[in-house]
């Protein structure tokens, strides 16, 4: 049997050494190496030996998960991507399955929620955690008050007290484009304030507080 090759992208040491004493003694899993940044996931990843990487969400600087996981399943033979994180808003779900995450797992998954989502991935399936699946569900079952991806991070960015023009500028767009896009949020949420919108949204789990 040839083992699943497996990066660890997390950066928390002990995170990471937990992950490693897991996922090791599975006999079908090699883990070939972890890094503490998205920039070394990226460049580890074009060495063309990982099957699949398990990438946190949140580094403590530079890059972020969503954005080192639409580099890396952007390579030629891209391994597979699962993101594993604490964060399970509908946000960074549907922001890391556009990016081309292959799962999403919570990090409180047990092992053998953990251990199976690695092979299906490495076996070219979707791998997502039960509570994601039922907020992709709960999305498409209701469509008319879900936010989309940009609706999303226009109240993310609200929330972290930016103004209109703010957002304009760390979106390269107009004002206009703004104000529509909160229209439609404050609609959706049958919201009459930003905070009262950021409240809901962050009850509901459609964004987190501090962004992804």
């Amino acid at each position: 049997m040839t083992p699943i090759r497996l990066l660890l992208a997390d950066d928390h040491p002990i995170v990471r050494a937990g992950l490693r004493a897991v996922l090791e003694s599975e006999p079908d899993i090699v883990v070939v190496d972890d890094v503490a940044t998205a920039e070394a996931a990226i460049e580890r990843a074009q060495n063309g030996d990982i099957d699949v990487v398990l990438m946190d969400l949140q580094f403590g600087t530079g890059l972020g998960g969503i954005a080192a996981t639409g580099h890396i399943a952007a390579l030629p033979a891209a391994p597979r991507v699962v993101v594993l994180t604490t964060y399970d808003t509908e946000a960074d779900i549907i922001a890391a399955v556009e990016a081309g995450a292959a799962g999403y797992l919570l990090k409180d998954a047990p092992p053998e929620e953990l251990i199976a989502a690695v092979r299906a991935a490495a076996a070219g399936q979707s791998a997502l955690a039960p509570t994601v699946t039922g907020r992709l569900m709960d999305r498409v079952r209701t469509p008319a008050t879900s936010l989309s991806a940009r609706e999303a991070q226009v109240l993310t960015l609200v929330a972290d007290g930016l103004s209109n023009e703010d957002i304009a500028q760390r979106l390269f767009v107009s004002q206009a484009t703004i104000k529509s896009h909160l229209v439609h949020i404050f609609a959706k949420l049958d919201a009459d304030s930003r905070t009262a919108a950021v409240a809901t949204a962050v009850r509901r789990g459609l964004i987190r507080r501090g962004g992804p």
